[in-house]
């Protein structure tokens, strides 16, 4: 019992940012309801070692009939569960609950470990007693739970060897007294002598693994994973300039694009030269994102894009806007949503400044801040598959410049509801995941193939690909969907976005941001070119040095990531920040702190408002007045969250720390955050077409979308 109390202390500091609400009085029910289980469990095991034992002493057949009892009592269980499943999943909101084909899959999986266990706890229940098997498979439980609490690789907390050697030999001995007691005590048959030495042997083996695993683990660090992080960002940022910056002249560039891509360079690219290089861009050879995005386009015909494009463009239902591009002039779509329309006008004005370079052609843009194209991974490598297997057409015979019949092809985009077709689906306030977010991924991903049921502890395998500890390393895998199944409860875009109509068809969408996997075309957003949020200090609003500002992290928002019906806001990040620095009573948190010995560093489990009551980490963190797309849970996140009145914009440069997070889609604050003196701080799963070049550890301090923010 003592080494099963020491190894459950090793998760303490791994809960999740899920939020448990105070006000619903859930947290101290649960407890009670795990002391209620815990003490049914007991009934039923000494139960289970009666009627075994009785069945065992009988000759007369009714230890075969104290079996058939059980298998028709578990019977009976399964029955009222499946009944209740499927009310659940009649009632449930939209997306049906919890019960869908990875649950239903889980479900079976441990419904065979459990029969498997009975019948193997049945036929040694009257040997060994209640106590004996739940001595031996506790001892196995904690053995594997302290060998995957030491496997993780860069764990966190960082355990202490000695309390990991005491957990461990406090085990041992209890499992090993036990058995060599059954020995000498006579009571065990002889004929399970022979399982005695083999559970001995077993244990002992055991044994050995994980004190080789206790041996190896560090309960400190030398060096501050921050320190080596920046480090390593600036060497990652170094290289990337000398990639995207390595042509010395046009005709290197040229060579370098037809390396990299496999195709020539389009009509025009020496007047681009010319402009970039004229402005020291240090851009010139790297066009990776624009490359993935339009390289399934190469597999389908040209008649097939300008097709897609006009039933895109022709059905108001399908949320999208349009730009006509004839004899370089760019010209918005008659008839597009009065709300939506600055959105293509801000974009026609940033086309317009090189517009008499561009071919005659139309452009649909998504009006929606949620990505559109949803096509899953099978067809998606299909096409991706074909299109580079094309060769660049022969050099000779090239021309610098487009056909001039081009505009025949196209047909008219006016008037904008002349289509009744569409290719999209509705499927807004429902949870996503499974059918169009999963899929996006290869079958063996994780994503594709698992879930997490446990909302409330963090999943170690999610972010080991991505993670020091608790630091993000790899911003792009940090936001790569396919590795972490968590996410399916984690952000709103994902649990019930507000407005998503999908298709898992190829099309030529323009998005102002894109998940990872998604199909649309990333452009740079028009919200940050025509200054809807812009960076603009004043004398009431002075962006003063870093070393003057306000020790403080700030933000402040609108819970406008999701639609939350039924709770789904205790998953999303913007409230769960908000909960973890202001509310944060349940859970404990680690935080990484200078140790005892000069120069090295330890993970210290700490209670949940510590960081800001004891360690000084000051925080201005709040959600708006009114709380939005809540329905029924407007006034639960009121009074757990509470709420704070709207700020002027140019109030953020009065803080040293700017906290950056997902909206409905991108955040459109992170360009000025980056422009001011202050350090910005993000975490979101959006990406945007400026990613490759801004780097994490030297631009900005990523956050994983967990909020490992103490650390």
């Amino acid at each position: 019992m003592a080494g099963g109390l020491l190894v459950t202390s090793f998760d303490e500091g791994r809960q999740s940012t899920y939020i448990c609400p105070i006000i619903s009085g859930l947290h101290p029910r649960f407890r009670a309801y795990m002391s209620l289980g815990v003490t049914l469990d007991t009934l039923i095991l000494i139960g289970a070692a009666e009627l075994c034992r009785e069945g065992n002493r009988s000759r007369d057949g009714r230890k075969k009939q104290a079996l058939v009892s059980w298998g028709y009592s578990f019977l009976g269980v399964a029955v009222i569960c499946t009944i209740a499943a499927f009310i659940l999943r009649k009632v449930a909101p939209g997306d049906g609950g919890f019960v869908n084909s990875h649950y239903l899959r889980s479900a079976a999986g441990q419904g065979i470990l459990v029969a498997f266990t009975v019948l193997s706890a049945f036929q040694l229940m009257p040997f060994y007693g209640a106590v004996g098997i739940s001595i031996l498979a506790g001892s196995v439980s904690i053995n594997f739970m302290l060998a995957s609490a030491l496997f993780n690789g860069q764990a966190f907390p960082l355990i202490l060897a000695s309390r990991a050697f005491a957990a461990l030999l406090l085990t041992f001995l209890g499992v090993m007294l036990y058995l060599y007691g059954q020995t000498a005590s006579e009571e065990e048959p002889q004929s399970l002598y022979g399982f005695n030495v083999f559970m001995r042997i077993f244990f002992s083996v055991i044994f050995g693994i994980v004190l080789i695993l206790v041996a190896h683990q560090p309960s400190v660090a030398n060096v501050h994973p921050i320190d080596l992080l920046i480090y390593e960002g600036r060497q990652h940022h170094d290289r990337w300039k000398s990639s995207a910056n390595g042509s010395k002249n046009l005709a290197g560039a040229v060579a370098q694009y037809r390396a990299r891509y496999n195709q020539h360079p389009p009509p025009g690219f020496d007047k681009w030269y010319e402009y970039a290089t004229s402005r020291s861009s240090v851009v010139i050879d790297e066009f990776d994102q624009i490359y993935d995005n339009l390289l399934p386009f190469r597999a389908l015909p040209p008649e097939k894009i300008r097709e897609l494009t006009h039933q895109l463009a022709t059905n108001p239902y399908n949320d999208i806007g349009a730009i006509s591009i004839r004899n370089g002039t760019a010209r918005v779509q008659e008839g597009i949503k009065p709300t939506h329309a600055w959105m293509v006008i801000g974009a026609a004005k940033i086309i317009e400044k090189f517009s008499e370079h561009l071919p005659d052609m139309d452009l649909a843009f998504n009006l929606n801040d949620e990505p559109r194209v949803s096509v899953p991974w099978e067809k998606m490598s299909v096409l991706r598959a074909q299109a580079r297997s094309q060769a660049p057409p022969p050099s000779e015979g090239l021309t610098n410049g487009w056909s001039s019949d081009r505009s025949k092809g196209w047909a008219p985009i006016e008037p904008a509801d002349q289509t009744t077709e569409t290719m999209f689906t509705d499927s807004s306030f429902v949870n996503i995941f499974d059918r169009y977010v999963g899929a996006l991924c290869p079958h063996s991903s994780k994503a594709r193939s698992r879930r997490m049921w446990d909302r409330h502890h963090i999943c170690i395998g999610c972010i080991r690909p991505h993670s020091m500890g608790q630091f993000p390393s790899n911003w792009t895998v940090a936001t790569d969907i396919c590795h972490q199944p968590d996410l399916a409860s984690f952000h709103g875009f994902f649990v019930s976005p507000a407005s998503f109509k999908v298709t898992q068809d190829l099309a030529p969408v323009f998005s102002q941001s894109t998940i990872s996997g998604f199909g649309d075309i990333i452009f740079p957003s028009p919200w940050n070119y025509v200054d809807k949020i812009k960076y603009e200090p004043s004398e009431e609003h002075p962006d003063l040095d870093y070393v003057e500002k306000e020790n403080r992290l700030f933000w402040i928002g609108g819970t406008s990531e999701g639609v939350s019906r039924d709770g789904q806001w205790q998953g999303m990040p913007r409230q769960r920040l908000t909960h973890l620095v202001n509310n944060n009573t349940y859970n404990k948190v680690s935080v990484l702190l200078p140790a005892d010995n000069p120069g090295t560093y330890s993970y210290q489990i700490l209670d949940g408002l510590a960081p800001t009551e004891k360690l000084g980490l000051n925080a201005s963190v709040h959600v708006t007045d009114p709380i939005v797309r809540c329905r029924k849970d407007c006034e639960d996140q009121k009074q757990e969250l509470g709420t704070a009145g709207r700020v002027d914009f140019q109030s953020h440069w009065n803080y040293r720390f700017l906290f950056d997070a997902d909206g409905a889609g991108f955040s459109g604050r992170f360009l000025p955050f980056l422009q001011s003196h202050s350090l910005p701080f993000k975490t979101g799963l959006f990406r945007q077409w400026f990613d490759s070049r801004v780097t994490a550890w030297l631009h900005f301090v990523p956050i994983d979308y967990l909020l490992g923010l103490n650390a």
